[in-house]
């Protein structure tokens, strides 16, 4: 049992990094973007450079999903390794085998997924409204 109780916290501890990867970047995505609207406004009319806000929106929004992936993979491994007997415990920690690629755990299921979908859209919203009072007011 001292096996399976290691190897699943092994599992909980890549999930747990994952969330805080994926945690870290939306608040990266906000800072940059942020930081990014507020030196076009300054720079002048040039509506090209607050457009640039949209590609790292779109690169941290990939990422983000990328990590949400992951986690899903890895919650799948642990309930995997949840439901072996202690006897078949090998300590591998691939996720990325066919039989955990079911499901939600395909890339455009997670780009799409109620999280990052509120998340990085609310984000493109807020930035396409401040990029239209700044320049159309």
């Amino acid at each position: 049992m001292n096996n399976k109780i290691r190897h699943l916290e092994f599992v909980q501890n890549i999930i747990v990094r994952m969330a805080k990867n994926s945690f870290s970047l939306k608040g990266w995505a906000v800072t940059l973007v942020s930081g990014l609207l507020m030196v076009g406004s300054v720079v002048g009319s040039n509506i090209l450079v607050c457009l640039i806000v949209l590609l790292p929106i779109i690169v941290f929004w990939v990422l983000d999903s990328y990590y949400l992936l992951q986690e899903r993979r890895y919650r799948a491994l642990y309930n995997k390794i949840r439901d072996m007997d202690e006897n078949q415990i090998d300590f591998d920690l691939n996720a990325n085998q066919a039989q955990f690629k079911n499901g939600n755990n395909f890339m455009r299921k997670c780009l799409f997924s109620k999280t990052e979908l509120w998340f990085y859209l609310s984000l493109i919203m807020i930035s396409a409204s401040i990029i239209l009072l700044v320049y159309f007011t």
